[in-house]
């Protein structure tokens, strides 16, 4: 194999004093990278950038003692995920050991652990420190970040080329805003912050919320407490969990999925195709829609027979207006001897219990909060862009983002997942794969080209924010309801969520549109070209004609049929009942 020959260095004096010029094209520069979090999308985002890239640092800022995020924090009775957990994977990192159709937050919290040991991922965390601050320094092209030290109280000042928000979504938990909550005698938990020592035993409890996190609590401390009297201010759709009934697997069934690759990944296959099949049910006025409605009405008109609830509890919005909420068990224990419902919100909190806002008192032992979260979008700590522009301020009105990914004028930030991402309309983890795949393209850029800063255009982002409006129309989010999809609203603008199928925004996202994005430049932006030789001439041990071959496997350049292999397309036969969901919505 010839040796590569290098320039003459009489001719040095000629080059450019550009560090690019003097080095092979896309010559792999220093890249140093923070995280907010360690919760599933930083661990998946570290795993990615681990796996694909060389010459960088990495560090996850986390304010818990260990990884997890949410399912580290929510350790609440009843606490599990609302979608079946072989779909609530890394496509890449199956689990055949799962106990149930819906793991608990222990187990969901074990498998990510697993993950980031299997993977060693551990090395880029740094655990009890929280981000405090951080602010793009344009002329340095870089972000100064403030943490702080939650064991001591110490600031310490750090810097990235890009930051990453993986702080998640439904993270930022507070106290409900009752009056006299700080009065009260007894021990007042919120189920964000549950303390599993506490008790229940023969104890009166007060349930405050009707959200998730409620409707698993109830059921799952009725069998301990002596009564619950649960503050249902707000109805909500109770529904079989997701479409799939809960049911724990066998010995057998583990050791089959271990065993037998092809049954797994059928199981695997079925749950996920059945879940993108819900989509239809977010479409106003879809067959499926109209079906399900009916369906669940009647299943709760049914189980709330006699109670008198049924004008109460029952929704009069469409279903998937608000998040669907599982409901295993909960509407039975609505009903039961040892639960009083009460239709009203809670005015004050008391020394010996809450009162109505009808005034009546209902004394209490212990008060759990399953109030939800804060839903803004926007960092606990303060994010300045470009010109000293502070992303709270910037969406005060509406979190204005390009993809649910990056937001104009903040260059080199991305969010995982951010605002207007698909999180209620399919698996979701895929979709945080291709996130960090979306990301990590830009990154790579960034690294192996003389780039100073990226940023989606203000009027690329204006736009998609205008189509996202005119889609949420046709969808059931958009009528009149009270949900954190709108930032708490009932007829506010949908910020959470995507205005199409999980399906649609993978497609939506697999090739970056990098014509709506700013690029700035370190000097020449053809600099990175370099001294005129390639990487591979450097790798002596690479193969210099690698691009000869007796076929031509070359990928696809039509959309159409690169989808059509990617997909699979052929492969699979749908039923008539499966077409007739989708097709007529089509």
């Amino acid at each position: 194999m010839p040796t590569a020959a290098h320039p003459d260095s009489s001719n040095a004096q000629s080059i450019p004093s550009n560090p690019w010029w003097n080095k092979p094209i896309h010559d792999q520069r220093f890249l140093k990278i923070v995280c907010v979090g360690a919760g599933a999308s930083s661990l998946l985002f570290a795993y990615k950038l681990q796996r694909s890239f060389e010459n960088f640092e990495l560090t996850l800022y986390e304010k818990n003692e260990d990884i997890g995020g949410t399912w580290l924090e929510n350790k609440y009775p009843g606490c599990a995920c609302d979608v079946p957990a072989h779909a609530y994977t890394w496509s890449f990192e199956p689990n055949p050991n799962w106990s149930s159709i819906y793991a608990g937050s222990d187990e969901i919290h074990e498998y990510f652990s697993r993950f980031t040991d299997k993977y060693g991922l551990r090395k880029y965390c740094q655990f009890k420190k929280s981000l405090s601050r951080a602010e793009w320094n344009d002329e340095k092209g870089q972000w100064s970040i403030e943490v702080t030290d939650l064991a001591t109280g110490n600031t310490i000042h750090d810097w990235c080329h890009f930051l990453i928000n993986g702080g998640g979504v439904l993270n930022s938990w507070k106290w409900p805003n009752i009056p006299g909550i700080d009065t009260f005698e007894g021990d007042v938990l919120h189920t964000a912050k549950y303390d599993r020592s506490l008790d229940l035993t023969d104890k009166i409890v007060a349930l405050i919320g009707t959200g998730s996190s409620g409707v698993q609590v109830l059921p799952a401390i009725l069998p301990k407490v002596k009564k619950v009297v649960t503050f249902n201010r707000s109805a909500t759709w109770v529904l079989p969990t997701q479409a799939f009934q809960q049911r724990y697997y066998t010995p057998e069934e583990k050791e089959s999925f271990a065993s037998d690759p092809k049954e797994f990944g059928d199981h695997r296959r079925d749950l996920e195709t059945r879940l993108h099949g819900l989509f239809p049910l977010f479409v106003q006025d879809s067959p499926l829609q109209k079906a399900l409605a009916s369906t669940v009405h009647g299943a709760m008109t049914e189980k709330l027979k006699g109670s008198g609830l049924e004008d109460k509890v029952i929704p009069t919005w469409s279903v998937g207006c608000r998040r669907l909420t599982p409901g295993v068990g909960y509407l039975e224990a609505l009903v039961h001897e040892k639960t009083e419902v009460v239709t009203t919100g809670v005015k004050k909190i008391t020394a010996k219990g809450l009162v109505s806002e009808e005034d009546k008192e209902y004394s209490a032992d212990v008060i759990i909060c399953a109030t939800g979260f804060s839903a803004s979008f926007v960092p606990s700590f303060p994010v300045i862009g470009s010109g000293g522009k502070l992303l709270a301020e910037a969406w005060k009105d509406e979190p204005i983002n390009y993809l649910g990914l990056s937001t104009p004028e903040f260059p080199n930030y991305f969010m995982l997942p951010g605002p207007n991402s698909p999180l209620g309309t399919g698996p979701f983890l895929i979709v945080l794969e291709a996130q960090a795949d979306y990301a990590l393209k830009f990154i790579n850029r960034y690294q192996t080209e003389n780039i100073h800063s990226i940023s989606p255009k203000l009027e690329a982002a204006q736009e998609l924010m205008q189509y996202k409006d005119t889609q949420m129309k046709r969808m059931v989010w958009d009528l009149e309801c009270p949900s954190w999809y709108k930032k708490g609203s009932s007829s506010g603008k949908i910020t959470a969520l995507w205005g199409g199928s999980s399906l649609h925004y993978l497609e939506t996202i697999s090739e970056p549109r990098y014509e709506d994005f700013n690029f700035s430049y370190n000097g020449n932006r053809f600099a990175y070209l370099g001294n005129g030789f390639s990487q591979t001439e450097k790798d002596m041990t690479a193969d210099w004609s690698y691009y000869l071959r007796d076929v031509d496997d070359g990928p696809l350049l039509g959309r159409a049929k690169h989808r059509r292999v990617v997909t699979k397309s052929g492969t699979v036969e749908r039923s008539q009942a499966e077409l007739n969901g989708t097709l007529k919505v089509l």
